[in-house]
């Protein structure tokens, strides 16, 4: 895709961006240009559970495509899913021939003396040719660090890390290039992290919401007894199975029913947060929250003037069908604000169009914007 020189509108696109959620209230003051240590262009980031979808991301628009391992040191190791090391060649050498970048997620938290297979992750990483590593755990940073002082390092969402002091440090200690936010930080928040760091932010633009802090909600622990941390974000995979019954499917958590879908109805991600739970009444109701997804395509320039770096699609468990609509949704968006600023807004199509692949029934904002 041919690269898009960043434009600087004569005036704020800020004030009315998109239609939906506008809040007079949340405007940031428009200094005339983007944070100096903000990135040229913003980057897309996307999802990839296997060769397949890491094509169809790469196809469809993503400056960079995030993976992991099919082993422990991924968060997202589901049954099927994720790269064996020859996989993961293919599909580093594929993005690499068309100029994108490969990042890999080692993101979970050894127990014990588990830490040579975590140790063991880095270094096929690092032969692999992988652009950088997305890591949570003190000690996989320091020993990516000490043995490969060249390679990218990012701190993964998982280490919750959502103040300046705590960014600044890992850069200090460690080398950082990159921060994934927590997805409960407003833009205001966001500018305020970019006015005291020069470590590049990337945040969530598309998919699943978290209405926890990454890294430090235990919901499923009381559920499984397993660490979320260790075994797997949301909910550790070995513990999760659908079952058909009676034309519904009952999707369940070591045995907890966390919903039971009638035909035609949209499936939540597996997670007690987002379980719909039965009371005495015998009605169903959503005790945490009803799912929904994120969608900041309306808030692009807001996001652009906080200085952020890039923006991530959340779904290495979704389908590469999903990967190549999103992307393609996203890539749009991005490629409109570069095209004209100033009159940026995006239409009911496009925003139809990434929002048809999520989970629930409606998108949202999220945290982003203050109430």
């Amino acid at each position: 895709m041919k690269k898009i020189e960043r434009a600087v509108p004569p005036q704020s696109p800020l004030k009315g961006a998109g239609s939906r959620g506008n809040n007079e209230n949340n405007t940031l003051p428009y200094t005339g240009r983007t944070p100096q240590r903000a990135r040229e262009v913003l980057q897309l980031v996307c999802p990839a559970g296997n060769l397949p979808s890491l094509k169809a991301a790469i196809d469809n628009g993503a400056d960079v495509v995030y993976t992991g391992f099919n082993d422990a040191t991924n968060a997202r190791n589901f049954e099927g899913l994720n790269f064996t090391t020859q996989k993961l060649a293919e599909g580093i050498s594929y993005a690499h021939k068309k100029g994108k970048k490969v990042y890999i997620a080692i993101n979970t938290f050894p127990q014990g003396n588990t830490y040579h297979q975590w140790y063991n992750s880095v270094d096929k990483a690092v032969s692999l040719g992988a652009d950088a590593l997305i890591i949570a755990n003190l000690g996989i940073l320091k020993y990516a660090r000490d043995k490969y002082p060249d390679v990218n390092l990012h701190l993964s969402v998982q280490a919750s890390a959502s103040n300046y002091e705590s960014i600044n440090f890992y850069k200090k200690y460690f080398g950082i290039k990159r921060v994934i936010l927590p997805r409960v930080l407003t833009v205001k928040e966001m500018k305020a992290l970019r006015d005291n760091t020069d470590v590049e932010l990337e945040v969530f633009a598309l998919g699943g919401l978290c209405i926890n802090i990454e890294g430090r909600c235990y919901l499923s622990s009381f559920v499984t007894g397993a660490s979320t941390n260790t075994e797997g974000a949301c909910s550790p995979s070995r513990f999760v199975r659908f079952i058909n019954e009676n034309d519904h499917m009952k999707i369940t958590l070591n045995n907890v029913v966390l919903n039971n879908l009638a035909p035609g109805e949209t499936s939540p991600y597996p997670t007690c947060c987002k379980g719909r739970y039965i009371t005495e009444k015998g009605e169903y109701f959503y005790s945490f929250e009803e799912p929904e997804s994120l969608n900041v395509m309306e808030i692009i320039p807001r996001l652009i003037e906080a200085g952020i770096d890039a923006l991530k699609i959340e779904g290495r468990q979704r389908t590469k069908a999903y990967v190549a609509t999103v992307t393609s949704a996203l890539r749009k968006a991005i490629d409109m604000y570069y095209k004209n600023p100033s009159s940026y807004r995006i239409d009911d199509n496009l925003m139809s169009l990434a929002n048809a692949t999520f989970e629930g029934t409606k998108p949202t904002l999220g945290c982003y914007l203050e109430k």
